[in-house]
């Protein structure tokens, strides 16, 4: 059985930058820097620009991870998509990035899927990627997390608990097949659908007749409490801490490890806080925790792509390290990850 790792990243942010004082200068909304900083972390985060989708940045991503795994479009054999803001209800993100990657143009139709997961959405993909690959029936599969969430904020003060925390972005990478004694090591998911609703967007619900509601024109009108994500702040917080250190220590176990067999943690970055806190709780050290929260937001699908691709880039992250990844989110569900680089 082949060994399934990672052979390139990438990543892609949009250039515009909203510091957490435009919020409140540009889009009015009643929060101030130190109110965010002190509870999240995030100081900035990046808004794509209208005429943007998750596919546009998806392409951007898959075509560094491509050029680092030295690879083409025709050495892909399967696309897996993660993301919750996806560029139409239907159909997936998965078959527009085939599309907007030239694949088609040169006669190349891998299969392609799409993960709603949300914050866990990258390492249920990455899960999915590997098995594809330890089976023999895949060789190379892009695995993409990719987000424009800025286009579904509630950017006013009615929507500030969440407006604040999440930006835009797009991390990528290649999972290929190996003779060599590396790669995916082993891989936890988990789910737990009695707080499905503590943190969701009901933007459309098909159980109504019609699935969003008319007025007497036609025309669909969506409440603002469906419109917006809703979301119970500290039940979030207390369940990603206790998942997230569960999944952990199940990998850990699994595999016969300990905290000093770690050389990097990269965690899914929804709030600087959380990931300190279980930092100090398991007693990892600091300069072990991989963070850019403070400059993107959290960008659901693509945190953990990114951190890998900007660690890889800096020179963080090498041949032989060994990482453990981590994510909790809506649903809710969790995953963890080890991988040997």
């Amino acid at each position: 059985m082949p060994n399934a790792y990672i052979s390139g990243t990438g990543f892609y942010v949009p250039p515009r930058v909203v510091t957490n004082d435009q919020l409140r200068e540009e889009y009015g909304i009643d929060t101030t820097d130190e109110w965010i900083r002190q509870r999240t972390g995030i100081e900035e985060r990046r808004f794509a620009d209208e005429g943007n989708a998750p596919s546009d940045l998806a392409v951007h991503a898959s075509k560094m991870a491509l050029e680092n795994a030295e690879l083409t479009n025709k050495d892909i054999d399967l696309i897996v998509f993660a993301t919750l803001s996806p560029d139409f209800a239907f159909p997936g993100s998965g078959v527009i990035l085939q599309r907007k990657l030239g694949m088609c143009d040169e006669g190349h139709f891998p299969p392609a899927l799409d993960v709603r997961n949300q914050c866990s959405g990258f390492l249920y993909s990455l899960a999915t990627a590997t098995s594809m690959v330890q089976s023999g029936a895949m060789k190379n599969v892009l695995v993409i997390g990719a987000e424009v969430q800025s286009a579904a904020l509630d950017l006013s003060s009615r929507g500030r608990g969440v407006a604040a925390l999440f930006g835009d972005g797009a991390g990528a990478v290649i999972v290929s097949a190996t003779d060599e004694d590396r790669g995916v090591r082993h891989f936890q998911l988990g789910a737990d659908g009695r707080h499905a609703d503590v943190l969701s967007q009901k933007v459309w619900d098909t159980s109504k007749r019609p699935f969003i509601p008319q007025n007497a024109d036609g025309v669909g009108q969506v409440q603002p409490e469906m419109m917006w994500a809703q979301m119970q702040g500290k039940l979030v917080f207390k369940h990603a801490i206790e998942r997230m250190i569960g999944v952990m220590m199940q990998t850990f176990s699994a595999q016969g490890l300990t905290l000093d067999d770690v050389d990097l943690f990269a965690f899914h970055q929804a709030n600087l806080r959380i990931n300190q806190y279980i930092q100090k709780s398991i007693g990892a050290p600091e300069e072990k925790f991989l963070h850019n929260i403070q400059k993107y937001g959290n960008t659901t699908a693509a945190t953990i792509p990114i951190l890998l691709a900007e660690a890889e880039q800096t020179g963080q992250l090498t041949r032989g390290k060994k990482v453990c990844c981590v994510a909790f989110g809506s649903g809710f569900t969790w995953g963890a990850a080890i991988i040997d680089w």
